[in-house]
């Protein structure tokens, strides 16, 4: 995993997880704590709400990326730059200033004006906005889309979304955002949870990872909270999400969120040493769908993810005819069988791989084993 430099600010896996605030200088956008139009008022909100709770980046919007809303022009963005500038020019604390935006005009007349880095809700939909972070040196978050500047987001398939991050490439210093959030009618809560389960697949492109997870709906829905009542899941989902691998989270509850991500980074298990120029990192891989990503990533052959990662099940009233099939299906494997006293019970360990085999060989002796092998004659993703 690269550590990424964004304006001075390094972001990685051995760095503490990063917290982006959020200023909206768009009149349309939904979440009012954050929306300011007044420079002076807007820039006393920076320095109270967001950096001075703890805030290592502020991402400025000029527009509200809410489906619901039309589109602005890159023109119609430029119109609103100049509050943005005022604001970040009136700032006294220290952090590194985003602008979030979908169009290389608006990013080129942002980091020229005094911006650290770009959000491109749109990910390099505009073809012309790898160049322009890449010209500035800059650090660019690049959210999963499909190839249309007014779709931001819209990746309706969740096996689709690790595609549309590779669309166009990837700068040097590119962060991956997987697209939390109802971007479109057909994106389902339940594929943003699937998404948020699939977290550390996105590892794989070796890339820091940012979540806008704050009290999106496929979170508060669990709880039956509404916007005001879900900033406890939104915490809980920090911690996790940080705890998978997440090195940003943006959000609108800066001091709270700052304090779920140090509690995700402290239980994260330390994964990288190094000895003079020699490193070596653990990845965090607990699916043969997350190695799949690593090793697509260094051209590997993909199917020998499947042996990656190792599987313990825990068989209990077994009678001594499936005990046997079992001890006589390890035999033909590399799993391992450690079987209980009590002579009904027994744990199978071993890989998705060596779990299939071992399923295959032991089916057809009685019909409670065969459903109870069922599930591993299928390398689980």
């Amino acid at each position: 995993m690269r550590t990424l430099d964004a304006a001075g600010l390094s972001i990685g896996d051995d760095h503490p997880p990063r917290i982006m605030g959020v200023l909206n200088v768009s009149k349309e956008s939904p979440y009012d704590p954050s929306v300011y139009d007044d420079p002076g008022e807007a820039a006393r909100y920076v320095d109270d709400e967001l950096i001075g709770e703890g805030a290592d980046i502020v991402d400025v919007g000029l527009e509200s990326a809410n489906k619901r809303f039309e589109v602005l022009s890159a023109e119609e963005e430029l119109e609103r730059l100049d509050t943005a500038i005022e604001t970040i020019e009136s700032v006294s604390g220290d952090a590194v200033f985003s602008i979030e935006t979908r169009y290389h005009e608006v990013a080129e007349a942002a980091l020229n004006r005094g911006f650290d880095m770009v959000n491109d809700i749109c990910g390099f939909a505009d073809p012309e906005m790898p160049r322009v972070c890449e010209d500035h040196d800059v650090a660019v978050a690049k959210m999963a889309s499909p190839p249309d500047l007014e779709r931001p987001g819209a990746v309706e398939e969740v096996d689709d979304i690790y595609e549309a991050l590779a669309r166009n490439g990837l700068t040097d210093k590119t962060i991956v955002d997987p697209a939390f959030g109802g971007w479109s009618e057909a994106k389902t809560l339940e594929d943003d949870r699937e998404t948020f389960h699939r977290l550390r697949e996105f590892r794989g492109y070796g890339r820091p990872i940012l979540v806008s997870i704050n009290r999106k709906n496929f979170l508060r829905s669990v709880a039956g909270r509404d916007t005001d009542g879900a900033l406890p899941v939104s915490l809980a989902a920090t911690s996790m999400a940080v705890e998978r691998g997440a090195h940003i989270v943006r959000t609108h509850d800066v001091a709270e969120t700052r304090d779920a991500a140090l509690i995700g980074k402290e239980f994260s298990r330390e994964r990288t040493r190094r000895d003079g120029d020699v490193s070596v990192e653990e990845l965090d891989v607990t699916t043969t769908g997350e190695a799949r990503r690593h090793v697509d990533r260094l051209g590997g052959d993909p199917a020998t993810a499947v042996d990656a990662v190792a599987r313990v099940y825990e068989f209990d009233g077994l009678d001594p005819e499936e005990i046997g099939a079992l001890r006589a299906a390890v035999a033909d494997s590399a799993a391992h069988l450690v079987e209980g006293s009590a002579g009904d019970s027994a744990l199978l360990v071993g890989t998705p791989g060596e779990l299939a085999t071992t399923a295959d060989a032991a089916s057809g002796v009685t019909e409670a084993l065969d459903a109870a092998v069922s599930p591993l004659a299928f390398p689980s993703e």
